[in-house]
């Protein structure tokens, strides 16, 4: 029986590819034949509906899981092309917030209906919002480890060093299974001869933790939301596609 690892998708900055990671990682993960399930923690819902999901038709969403009305089994989707589980989210999840905060074992809602499902998935990818929030620290607590998509600029170091804090914080209260697995840097362009230095430091300062892949500035991944599609199933041919689906390969080796 192969053993389920759980990742999260977190950056606590916005804007760097976090749901382009998950969904394409999922999808490329499905090809190279993994069982995935990508549960979207972000109230926007571009997880899901990246996944080929409509947000505003979900009968029962994570939302409903975090306040135990809802199973993963009841709540999940099929992504139409990706492949895939999603275990989608919509504004509604904005609310489990605020309804959250008065309950018992809060932080660990995420974690015991995963139980339910371990048996069923090799991967599931956690989508996280950007802010440190009851929501992500329900992925935090879930979690084996953090996949941190990165973009190779100015202030990306700054804001990591703030994620390797609440790793660390989360990993000392709340789960001692966690870990940082990796940065992987997104949306490269080679051409830009400050996104080459400050790879070079992430490399010389993370070292091992540093993924090989490499994700481009690619149109065609960022075209792919739009038609509710994985960029990997959207157009395989593309550079951003094919270096999804050998991320893919190397998560299954490095965690194998």
């Amino acid at each position: 029986m192969s053993k389920l690892r759980i990742f999260c998708v977190a950056n606590q900055k916005g804007g760097v590819g976090k749901t382009t990671t998950t969904v394409n990682l999922a999808a490329g993960l499905a090809q190279v034949g993994q069982r995935v399930l990508a549960v979207d923690l972000d109230p926007q819902g571009n997880a899901t509906m990246g996944s080929g999901i409509d947000k505003r038709a979900l009968a029962a969403t994570v939302y409903d899981v975090l306040l135990e009305s809802a199973s993963i089994a009841d709540a999940r989707q099929r992504s139409p092309k990706g492949g895939y589980d999603v275990l989608g989210a919509n504004r509604e999840l904005a609310g489990a917030e605020v309804e959250l905060v008065t309950q018992e074992r809060r932080e660990r809602r995420l974690k015991k209906a995963l139980q339910a499902v371990r048996d069923e998935y090799d991967f599931v990818l956690i989508d996280c919002p950007p802010s440190l929030s009851l929501l992500t620290l329900n992925g935090l607590v879930s979690a084996h480890g953090v996949i941190v998509p990165m973009q190779c600029e100015y202030f990306a170091l700054e804001g990591l060093s703030d994620l390797v804090n609440t790793i660390k914080q989360v990993h000392a209260n709340l789960n001692p299974d966690l870990q940082l697995i990796g940065l992987l840097r997104v949306m490269f362009d080679p051409r830009i001869t400050l996104q080459q230095q400050v790879s070079e430091q992430l490399k010389s300062h993370f070292g091992e933790k540093v993924f090989d892949t490499v994700i481009p500035r690619n149109v065609r991944l960022a075209e792919a939301p739009s038609y509710g599609q994985p960029g990997v199933v959207f157009d395989p041919a593309s550079r951003g596609a094919q270096a999804f689906v050998e991320f893919a390969q190397e998560m299954v080796k490095r965690v194998g």
